[in-house]
This record gives structure tokens, sequence and C-alpha cells, in this order.
């Protein structure tokens, strides 16, 4: 396996490969609607694709309230740290930006991902497009 590695991506310039990622995930595996995933958000958001090689993996985004969200990485490359890469790079610019506060609505099942990263779960479980989520923060 090449080296993972995460950049900024320009939403104009990459749509068609955060799109890719984002409809694998939530669209064809979770079975989210097309017009919930797709927001007006996406045009003012920091995104960031992590690649394999040349070849794009996950993505993310960042708002510029500090919301972190749409973390999506392909099936085939879960398990090996892609997530952990993609969270540092946007934790990292959230810190850079003065965003000490960073926050996301997680899935239950990948809470203790984000923990590990930091994050403590807020809120009580609740239902987003069907799938249960917590509200969580992390204070850098």
């Amino acid at each position: 396996m090449n080296k993972i590695h995460v950049s900024v991506a320009d939403w104009r310039k990459d749509i068609d490969e955060i799109r890719r990622i984002r409809e694998a995930v939530f669209i064809a595996e979770q079975s989210v609607p097309p017009e919930l995933e797709w927001d007006a958000d996406d045009a003012g958001a920091m995104h960031f694709l992590a690649f394999e090689g040349d070849f794009p993996i996950g993505t993310a985004r960042l708002l510029p309230s500090g919301e972190i969200g749409r973390v999506s990485v392909l099936k085939d490359w879960r398990g090996l740290k892609v997530g952990d890469k993609l969270m540092e790079a946007v934790i990292g610019q959230a810190e850079k930006r003065g965003q000490t506060r960073q926050f996301l609505s997680a899935q239950v099942y990948a809470a203790p991902f984000y923990e590990r990263l930091g994050f403590k779960i807020i809120s009580d479980e609740f239902l987003e497009v069907g799938i249960p989520h917590v509200d969580m923060v992390r204070e850098g």
C-alpha cells in the first residue's frame, strides 16, 4: 500500500472526487437520500481529500463555525488509519484558523473513533436520516 496523505481540496476543482466518495459511502452504503447529502454548506466549507498515491479514498469538510462533517472513507480503505489522517488534517486546519472548539454529529457506531481523537459526547442519541447519531465536541 502506498503512503496515505491528506490535502485541502478545492470544492470547484475536486467536486467530482468528493461527490464520488460521499455518494459511495452515504448514498449507496447508508441509503442517505441524495437531497439530504448535498447542501448549501458545501460551497463555503473547507474540504479535504485523503489519497493513496494519487487516488482519492476519503473526504471530510470543515465549516466556518468549526463544525466537522461528511467524514467518509471508501470501504476498501477502512481500518487503515485513513480516518485518523483525515481528522488530524481537519483539526489542524481548524486550530490554524483559531477554531479551538470543533464539533460534529457522529453516527453512534463511530463515536469511539472520535473519542480517541479527543471528542466528547454532549447529547443523547438521536436519529438523523434514520441513522442513530450523537453530538460531540472537542476543545483544543
